[in-house]
């Protein structure tokens, strides 16, 4: 702090003299605040650390294309999106309270012939039963099986605080789209009926099941047809007018 001292020299007063003040200015409590701040800022600022870019080269091997076909069809599933209803209005669970959504899938390619037995199964979102997947999840997470084995290590090695949520994060986005593993394609389709809740439900399973590779198409018209059949094998109404509010 500043502080004046007054000096008076000599012993005698003259009228309308000035009084001679020396200033000294104290830098302590500058140097102080100073030393506080760059405490401060060194403790709060995350360092920063170098990042590689992995890059991931193509491999050598000469592959036909008749086999990368087949590998994009047993890689790929589609999903069929419906919502039930009672009147206009959504069909609610009376056990869970939630409202009904439907999936109707296929695995690889469309089987307009109706050749196998299972060309249009039904699953439901129902998540997880006694730590166990169910419904769709568990069909997506057996698809994606390589990928969510890795990524579970990877959580309970973040979970025994031995990685940092940053590594964890930077592992798990690497793992989830290492194309060294299978992982499927996932196609969404979302019916006339479905709600903006069904379709944000699917794209939560592909979050949950670690799928980085899908899409959100309309369906189309062999897609009709196999609900079509599936009407008919089954005596499920699937097909409707489009539901819409009155004015």
């Amino acid at each position: 702090m500043a502080q004046i001292e007054q000096s008076d020299k000599g012993g005698k007063k003259k009228k309308g003299a000035q009084k001679k003040m020396a200033i000294h200015v104290d830098f302590t409590p500058m140097v102080d605040m100073n030393m506080l701040l760059i405490t401060f800022f060194m403790l709060c600022t995350t360092m920063i650390k170098s990042q590689t870019l992995q890059i991931v080269l193509p491999t050598n091997e000469e592959v036909k294309k008749e086999n990368q076909n087949q590998a994009k069809a047993s890689e790929a599933l589609t999903m069929i999106l419906d919502t039930e209803y009672e009147g206009d209005k959504p069909k609610v669970d009376a056990e869970t309270g939630k409202t009904i959504h439907n999936i109707y899938y296929y695995e690889g390619m469309a089987d307009t012939l109706f050749q196998t037995s299972k060309y249009l199964q039904k699953e439901q979102f129902i998540g997880n039963q006694n730590r166990q997947p169910q419904g769709i999840r568990k069909i997506l997470r057996g698809k994606n099986e390589a990928v969510m084995e890795e990524y579970v290590k990877l959580k309970e090695q973040w979970k025994n605080k031995e990685i940092t949520k940053e590594e964890f994060d930077r592992l798990a986005k690497k793992n989830a789209s290492d194309s060294n593993k299978v992982r499927p394609v996932v196609v969404i389709k979302p019916g006339p009926n479905t709600t903006y809740e069904g379709l944000i439900n699917a794209i939560d399973e592909m979050n949950i099941n670690q799928i980085s590779r899908y899409s959100i198409e309309l369906p189309t018209a062999t897609d009709t047809l196999l609900l079509k059949h599936f009407e008919q094998a089954t005596g499920e109404t699937i097909i409707r007018p489009t539901i819409r509010k009155k004015k």
